[in-house]
Formats: structure tokens, C-alpha cells, sequence
């Protein structure tokens, strides 16, 4: 996901990417799964905490050698920061590496050559699978901001997990809401996926029932005068 035409890409690059992009993917679970480790095992659970932290090190690591090799690979120089704009974002939050869901997708189904999903199927798609993996990282974000902060409602994960179906859905009921600067930070950010996430999905929704009723109304046949 960037805004670099893939045809105007050096074929190094396209071949780099598309050769990483899978194992990324299984790089980004274990970096999420390190890093729930450490938000939700007790402090002394050791050496797991450990261990966990380790885990979440190494796979950064592995995220901020990729970003350098496809700089380097880009022929963009500098300008890669700003063209691939995620991808730096990504860098550095890496929770926010479900938002590349699209690029693996494109990766697995050339690898496979599997037959493309329709344009209705890949959107409720990538919208549901990062709406979860967003929805997740969020929690486990806000959990460890708000747990021990003064007059939080966030107090265990399953609230903040509540919280964020609350704003991914745009509902907001107020019973959970964070109130460390991190924690609304985190907030505004889900907010906005929230937003873009559900509109492509009721977008792409509403779409394929106008197709559907433009079939029928193409299949019945002309009233009578």
C-alpha cells in the first residue's frame, strides 16, 4: 500500500517485496504475540517476559531492515519516506501492520496463482481481518496505558477490548473510555480506521445489492401496456 504505481517500481523492488511480504505477515503475529505477552502475563512471570520481550525486539528488528533494503531498492531515496507514507507509519507502530493485509493478499495469490476474489469479497475481507488484528493491538495498547492510570474505566482487558468494538463500530456508549493522553492517542487513531474501515464495507455492501436488483430488474420481463 503505497502511492507508487507498482508498474513504475524497479523490479528489484517488486521482487523483494513480493518475496517478503508473507513471511512479514508471519513476522507481524509474532511480534503481536510477544507483545500481548508482555501487556497481559503478571510482571514476574519470568523468563517469559523475557523472552517475550526478545521476541518483540527481533521481529522490529526484521521490520526495520525490510524498510532499509526496499529504501535502498526504491531508487526514491529520501522521497521513500514520504511516497510510502504506511509503510513509515507501520515502522513505527508496527501494530498498525494489519493495514498491509492488501499486500499480502496480492503476494499469496501470485505465489499460488490462485483465481482473484471479487472486488465485493476482497473488501468485506480486508476490512473484517484488519478491523480484528486492529481491533486487538488497540486493546492491548489502551490496556497497558489505562490499567493503572487515576480514574480510568479501563480496567481490565476485557473492558478495553469492549471499548474497542465500541469504536470500531462508531458506537460509543461512553462506559469505556481512556483518559491518558496515549491512550486517547490510540483512540483517535482506532476512531479513524473505525470510520474508513466501516464505510468500505457498507460502500462495497451497498454496491453489490445495487448490482443484484439491477440483474433482477434486467431479468423480469417488460410489463404489459
Amino acid at each position: 500500500m503505497s502511492d507508487q504505481p507498482a508498474d513504475s517500481a524497479p523490479p528489484r523492488f517488486t521482487r523483494w517485496e513480493q518475496r517478503t511480504e508473507v513471511p512479514l505477515f508471519y513476522a507481524s503475529l509474532l511480534f503481536l504475540l510477544g507483545y500481548a505477552f508482555r501487556v497481559l502475563a503478571p510482571h514476574d512471570a519470568r523468563p517469559w517476559n523475557d523472552i517475550a520481550l526478545a521476541l518483540v525486539g527481533a521481529t522490529w528488528l526484521i521490520f526495520a531492515v525490510d524498510y532499509v533494503v526496499r529504501l535502498r531498492l526504491s531508487g526514491l531515496g529520501l522521497r521513500f519516506i514520504r511516497v510510502h507514507a504506511l509503510d513509515t507509519a507501520v515502522l513505527l507502530l508496527p501494530l498498525l501492520r494489519p493495514l498491509r493485509l492488501i499486500k499480502v493478499y496480492t503476494a499469496v495469490r501470485r505465489r499460488r496463482a490462485q483465481p482473484r476474489l471479487s472486488l465485493y469479497a476482497r473488501v468485506i475481507t480486508y476490512a473484517g481481518a484488519s478491523a480484528l488484528l486492529l481491533g486487538f493491538s488497540a486493546a492491548l495498547a489502551v490496556y497497558r496505558q489505562e490499567r493503572n492510570a487515576k480514574g480510568a474505566s479501563i480496567r481490565t482487558f476485557g473492558d478495553a477490548v469492549w471499548w474497542a468494538c465500541e469504536t470500531l463500530t462508531t458506537v460509543g456508549y461512553g462506559d469505556a473510555v481512556p483518559v491518558t493522553p496515549v491512550g486517547r492517542l490510540v483512540a483517535a487513531g482506532l476512531m479513524a480506521c473505525g470510520l474508513a474501515l466501516l464505510g468500505a464495507v457498507t460502500g462495497s455492501f451497498s454496491s453489490w445489492l445495487l448490482q443484484v436488483f439491477r440483474r433482477e430488474d434486467e431479468k423480469r420481463p417488460p410489463e404489459g401496456g
